[in-house]
């Protein structure tokens, strides 16, 4: 057997609506399925999620709040009052900066920007900063992606005559603040149709209000802090995501010109995953460790050399960043592995000195990653002694309902159900822990605490086929919301198997039915190599593709994880590097078998010594039930290792069945054999067989051991005495079968074992185990 990494969920759509749609939209029935899986079971739904254009976008007057602003910001504009734009240093808090300052640039605003610094300010808009605004002569600030729980703030901005205007995207708390007015569309009392816009979108949406249209020029922007801030790519969101894509493959913005430049991607043709992976992380590796003006400097430039510059620069950072991540991850995980040694926590909450408060967000991803809880991670400042921290959850825990109930601890947080930012003292991280502890022991199984894997479509070989793919890549961009298909292939059969990469840590299969065959590429999941024989049938779930290299175009999976229903049996038999190969299986799931009690001590096994369990004269039982089982050497009789097994199912089991000795015999003499040589003692009478029994046997074609066997055998019989290597035959000896002889017995009981177990196919070992496993289970 091998266990899948995390559950497989699976959706079932009604085939006779897969079957109508199919028929309606002229698609495969693996689309169909898709669509349905989807939600979206009319051809009217369908193609409405396939066409929707920039033609689509909701009026933005349709958000509460949105009248009010447009009419201070006009005001403002005709008056050339000094306006603000107060953002946040995140990818999506930039491109929301971005937007605005290029809608308020068109409208013909008199206004300035300000992005917090996220050592020295953290998180969202701050009194200090609000009072130099008024000192500096702005009249009015308005907020992107930020200021949804700045109730002191807005405060504050009364108090000064600072008129407060807040966008933003994130879970309102209980209290709102007393701004001027708020455009939110998760605010209560809101109508807006779509209520999972990133901070870029609310920031379009009032672009698209102040300047009377959509502002499609500001596409490629939008799109970056849309897909970078993992909203879900449905409704509107699609449109940001999709045109946006778009746009920005045919930017001339000189900044996001040097931007795909520098990492590697302006001549590829753009997808969700290009922006996500490689140019999401390089704008939020600026405000990550320092200041993220340089960033939104970058996406507004009109100046080739400093777009060049700039580009570079946050490379450079985004590089440094991954090593900082690196080195807090290793300490992040020797923190969980101390607090929590037997893996028993329901949430993880780690805290240290010195950690970079620009990263742990990345960190707590990894530490998902891993352990598959929800977690926090803080970073501790002791001249303040306050810790800054991130929150990433898992499915099924709310992290944003659940560090609200803890509010008297946390004087600010925000975020959503699966992230979130804080800030609170020091003295108080344990508390939180506990607090967090509990409510999630009270809301989680043992089940939630394996991720879920979602699967959309089960599909043969036969089904797959470049068309197929195409029609599937008609769905993209895919991410949140929509994610890439996910399709099962089951019971198929492995044809070709190696590991590849310069550390060999991926893994590249043929997989095959019998009539077709699909290569699949596993990145990172070489140690599947160790897991799964060749001979066992595999279901695998991942993502297809399509592999172009050198104009030729075939279908690929993209594997993600593996599963093998049926125990396996890895045929270690005469193999150079057994011992290489023993010393990989986990000590703790297996159990190293011997029958003999010397074979514990070859230097073959010498690796694993301490852990062998010596089988001979053992009277208690063994349960061998989901363990991997290795049996070292071969059992003298059958009944030795059948009685073992007999009814059990090991996870897996490893034969090595290693024989130090070469065989007695390549086979037991026959009765025949037997026959001739008991004529030929009886003619004779007497046999000197230490001195003539060579030469016969040579003469026979007889193997040299063959003389004496059977001399010992007739012995046994008492059909002979032997007596210094003499043989005399007995007159009118009693009738007797070979098999009342022990060593005749013994013998064909052995050989028939070496010949079962040592000596047989791989095919005909797994087929007598089989039969011995499943003969009580029947």
């Amino acid at each position: 057997m091998l266990k899948p990494k995390s559950r497989w969920k699976m959706t079932s759509p009604d085939s006779e609506k897969v079957t109508e749609l199919a028929s309606s939209l002229n698609i495969s029935t693996l689309v169909a399925s898709l669509f349905i899986s989807r939600g979206m079971e009319t051809k009217e739904s369908a193609e409405r999620f396939l066409q929707n254009n920039s033609n689509d976008f909701y009026d933005p007057f349709l958000l509460d709040g949105m009248q009010e602003t447009i009419e201070r910001l006009e005001r403002a504009i005709a008056r050339q009052e000094k306006i603000l734009v107060f953002g946040d240093y995140d990818a999506d808090g930039v491109s929301s900066t971005s937007v605005m300052i290029y809608a308020l640039r068109e409208a013909g605003a008199l206004f300035d920007y300000y992005i917090p610094n996220r050592f020295t300010e953290g998180y969202g808009p701050n009194e200090p900063a609000l009072r130099w605004a008024k000192e500096e002569g702005f009249s009015l600030v308005i907020t992107v992606d930020t200021g949804i729980s700045a109730v002191h703030e807005a405060a504050v901005a009364k108090e000064i005559e600072l008129d407060f205007i807040v966008t933003d995207h994130h879970e309102p708390p209980p209290v709102l603040p007393d701004a001027y007015s708020i455009v939110n569309p998760k605010k209560p009392g809101c109508s807006y149709p779509f209520k999972g816009l990133a901070g870029v979108g609310v920031a379009f949406k009032v672009a698209h209000a102040l300047l009377r249209q959509p502002p499609l020029h500001l596409l490629d922007i939008a799109c970056i802090g849309t897909i970078a801030d993992l909203v879900p790519l449905v409704d509107e969101n699609r449109i940001l995501a999709k045109e946006g894509i778009k746009a920005l493959q045919r930017t001339t913005k000189k900044g996001l010109r040097a931007l795909l430049t520098v990492a590697g991607i302006a001549d590829e043709v753009l997808t969700a995953e290009h922006v996500g992976f490689a140019i999401g992380p390089r704008v939020n590796a600026a405000g990550r460790l320092d200041s993220a003006v340089p960033a939104v400097e970058l996406f507004i430039t009109e100046d080739d050399a400093e777009a060049t510059r700039l580009a570079q620069d946050i490379d450079t950072l985004n590089k440094t960043r991954q090593g900082i991540v690196a080195e807090i991850t290793e300490e992040a995980i020797a923190e969980v592995e101390a607090q929590d040694p037997r893996h028993e926590s329901t949430v993880l909450v780690v805290a240290k000195e010195g950690w970079n408060a620009g990263v742990i967000g990345i960190v707590a991803s990894r530490l998902v990653e891993k352990y598959y809880r929800p977690t926090i991670v803080l970073s501790i400042d002791a001249s303040t002694g306050l810790a800054k921290g991130s929150a990433r959850s898992i499915e099924g825990f709310d992290m944003f309902e659940n560090l609200s109930s803890n509010r008297d601890i946390l004087p600010h947080f925000g975020g959503h159900p699966m992230a979130a930012g804080m800030t609170l003292q020091a003295h108080d991280v344990d508390e939180l822990r506990t607090r967090l502890q509990k409510q999630a022991q009270a809301q989680l199984t043992a089940e939630d605490f394996l991720p879920v894997t979602r699967i959309d479509v089960d599909c043969s070989l036969a089904d797959v086929t470049l068309s197929t793919i195409e029609e599937m890549n008609t769905l993209a961009p895919f991410g949140v919301g929509n994610p890439a298909p996910r399709v099962r292939l089951q019971n198929v059969s492995i044809s070709e198997m190696k590991k590849i990469g310069t550390q060999a840590n991926h893994l590249k299969m043929t997989l095959s039915d019998g009539r077709a065959k699909l290569d699949a590429i596993g990145f990172q999941k070489g140690v599947l190599f160790e897991e799964v024989t060749f001979q066992a049938p595999v279901s695998v779930i991942g993502e297809l593709s399509i592999n172009e290299w050198n104009g030729y175009r075939k279908p690929q999976l993209m594997l993600q994880d593996m599963r093998v229903d049926q125990w396996q049996l890895f045929d270690l038999r005469g193999i150079k590097n057994v011992q290489d190969k023993l010393a990989m299986l986990p000590k703790q799931q297996t159990l190293f078998l011997a029958f003999h009690e010397e074979t514990k001590s070859l230097p073959l096994f010498a690796s694993i010594a301490d852990a062998i369990i010596v089988l001979q004269d053992r009277k208690e039982p063994l349960s061998v039930e989901g363990y991997y089982v290795v049996f070292l050497d071969a059992p003298t009789t059958r009944e030795e290792l059948f009685h073992l097994i007999e009814g059990q199912v090991p996870e897996r089991t490893y034969v090595v069945f290693y024989n130090e000795n070469e065989p007695f015999f390549s086979s037991v003499p026959s009765r025949e054999q037997f026959r001739w040589y008991y004529g030929f003692l009886h003619k004779r009478r007497t046999f000197a067989m230490k001195k003539h029994g060579e030469e016969l046997a040579r003469l026979k074609g007889w193997t040299k051991e063959s003389i004496p066997f059977m001399s010992q055998v007739f012995s046994e019989l008492e059909f002979v005495t032997i007596e210094d290597g003499v043989i005399t035959i007995h007159d009118r000896p009693e009738k007797k079968d070979l098999t009342h002889s022990t060593t005749y017995r013994n013998t064909v009981e052995q050989r028939e074992v070496e010949n079962q177990l040592i000596y047989s196919s791989y095919q005909e070992l797994k087929n007598s185990l089989e039969h011995y496993i499943n003969r009580t289970q029947a």
